[in-house]
Order: structure tokens, then C-alpha cells, then sequence
């Protein structure tokens, strides 16, 4: 493996290596992670001259708020357990001309995230396509990682889902029966371990505001919807974390929370570019946005400080 891989490739074997459940399976205390989506190299420029379909020729203003970002997280105190990407790594689709140069750029710049911050990879539909295939799914993993794969931390389970294969599979249809398989088998760990909670990670989000919302392309088909957050839902998930909409939205089916994360890189909505926070107590998921400005100059809320206090 070339040095400095194994920093972007640690979801291998659908796990995320250093997160073993025979060490994390036991609650211990509370915790917090980053979640961001969205850096999407290229976009602002394509956005701009109204030409989304170009894989965008500048990323230079996606560079410096990426940088933003690292540096705001190297100074979070206490750090982190990880940090997440829930997709749209770059905007060049595969096989674009930019693709390869927004890689290069995006990794130089994760690679000044603290060594003690674990990085996990969400694939997105410009990573891997809008109908991805075999080779998009095989290229985009020997760059960051599986596509589809789960971890323990603290007693809490994580899920991570390539929701592309939700939204178009018709040139990969195994693939998709195989995330299928794999997710039911999951699932049913969930509601036989005695963890405190269970959290999905992904790029399309099931549902923008409402969970009966009409279908469009920043969100899934409503009977593939239901079908999911119905199994979410008897699994005991607790919260589906996503991006892909490069503005914050959410809202609640059942018990299971909807939170969309807004974007690093190009806004579409009236947010500004930035991070959640999630803090993970025994009994709650509490999440606030942050923009770059504020985590950068100010850090994380007393509030949320106060709930990481290790609690008897």
C-alpha cells in the first residue's frame, strides 16, 4: 500500500480498521464526532457559469475552505473520535477530465487532519456516478475506501451506505442485491446487540423535509424510502446522517431522525459553509451546524462541552 493510503483507504473487509467491536462494543462514555459533506471540487466554478455538467476547471476557493475546516478540527479540544465525509469528495464525475488533479488536491489537503483523527469516506454520486458501475464503485474504493461498511465505537454502532445504489443500479443490479444482504445482516446485529445506539451515515438522505415528500434528485424514490426507513426504524436507528443537498434540511419518520448537512464547499440554500458537531450521550444524539467562522473562532458551544461530561 503507498504511503499515506492507508490515511484515505481505512474502511477495507467492511470495517473501518482500528474501530474493532471486540474492544468498542461496550458503552463508555460520551463523545463526539465531525460530520461534513460536500467539498465538491470543481462545483463553485461549474455553478457559477451555470454549466453544472463540466467537471469544473477551478476549485481554488473549495481548497481554502477545506483548509478552514482541517484547521478548525486540529483545534478542537478534546479532539474528536473521527471525521466523516458523507460524499461528493470532488464534482469531476468519473472519467472527467478534472477528476485525478481534485483527488490529488482533496488529499493533500485531508492530510493535515491530526493523525489521532481517523477519517471516514462516504461515497457520493459524483464519486462513484450518477448510475454507478462495477469499475466506478472498484475505482472510486481503491481511492478511499469500501463503498458500504460498519464500525463500533463506544458502545455505539455506525452504518455506512452507498445510497447511489438506492437511487440508480441499473448498471450494477448484484451490487445493490449485495448491499441488500449485507445491510439485513447488519441490521440484525443491531437489534440483537445491547448497543446505545445505532447511526447511519450516507449522501442521498432518504428524505429532504418530509418523509412523504414527491421524489426528485435530492432524495430517494418513496417506496425504496419507506422500505428502508421502515427496517431503520424496527432496528432501532436512531439518526441517518447525510449531505448531497449543499443546504440544511431534516425532519423525523417515527423515532429515526433525517438530519442534512449542508456543504464545506458550494451553498444552494441560505447556510454558509460548514461542520457538524454530534454528540453522542447514553441516552441522545445531539447535533448542531457550525460554520467554518464559528468553529474556527470560537470552537464548540459550552453547551455541547458540558454534555461530553463523562457521566456515572
Amino acid at each position: 500500500m503507498a504511503e499515506g493510503q492507508d490515511v484515505f483507504a481505512r474502511a477495507r473487509g467492511r470495517t473501518v480498521r482500528g474501530f474493532r467491536q471486540d474492544e468498542e462494543y461496550q458503552w463508555k462514555a460520551p463523545f463526539y464526532f465531525i460530520q461534513g459533506a460536500d467539498p465538491q471540487f470543481g462545483l463553485m466554478k461549474a455553478w457559477a457559469i451555470g454549466d453544472c455538467g463540466s467537471g469544473g476547471d477551478e476549485w481554488e476557493e473549495e481548497i481554502k475552505l477545506t483548509e478552514q475546516a482541517v484547521q478548525a478540527i486540529n483545534k478542537l479540544n478534546p479532539k474528536p473520535k473521527f471525521f466523516v465525509l458523507c460524499g461528493d469528495l470532488i464534482h469531476g464525475m468519473p472519467g472527467t477530465q478534472w477528476r485525478k488533479d481534485q483527488e490529488r488536491d482533496l488529499k493533500n489537503i485531508l492530510k493535515k487532519v491530526d493523525q489521532d483523527i481517523p477519517l471516514v469516506f462516504v461515497s457520493g454520486n459524483h464519486d462513484i456516478g450518477n448510475a454507478p458501475t462495477p469499475e466506478t464503485i472498484d475505482d472510486y474504493c481503491k481511492h478511499w475506501g469500501d463503498d458500504y461498511f460498519s464500525f463500533w465505537i463506544g458502545g455505539v454502532f455506525f452504518l455506512v451506505l452507498n445510497t447511489q445504489l438506492y437511487f440508480n443500479s441499473s448498471k450494477c443490479p448484484e451490487l445493490k442485491q449485495a448491499q441488500d444482504e449485507w445491510l439485513d445482516g447488519q441490521l440484525a446485529i443491531a437489534e440483537k446487540q445491547k448497543c446505545k445506539h445505532v447511526i447511519v451515515f450516507q449522501h442521498i438522505p432518504l428524505f429532504v423535509k418530509d418523509p412523504d415528500e414527491d421524489h426528485d434528485y435530492f432524495n430517494l424514490e418513496k417506496s425504496v424510502r419507506h422500505k428502508i426507513m421502515e427496517k431503520f426504524q424496527k432496528a432501532g436507528i436512531k439518526a441517518v446522517f447525510s449531505g448531497h443537498c449543499h443546504k440544511n434540511a431534516g425532519g423525523f419518520y417515527k423515532g429515526l431522525e433525517m438530519v442534512v448537512s449542508s456543504a464545506i464547499g458550494c451553498q444552494l440554500g441560505e447556510d454558509t459553509h460548514g461542520l457538524r458537531v454530534v454528540i453522542v450521550t447514553e441516552e441522545d444524539i445531539v447535533h448542531r451546524y457550525y460554520s467554518l467562522n464559528e468553529l474556527s473562532n470560537q470552537g464548540i458551544g459550552k453547551d455541547l462541552l458540558d454534555l461530553l461530561v463523562k457521566q456515572n
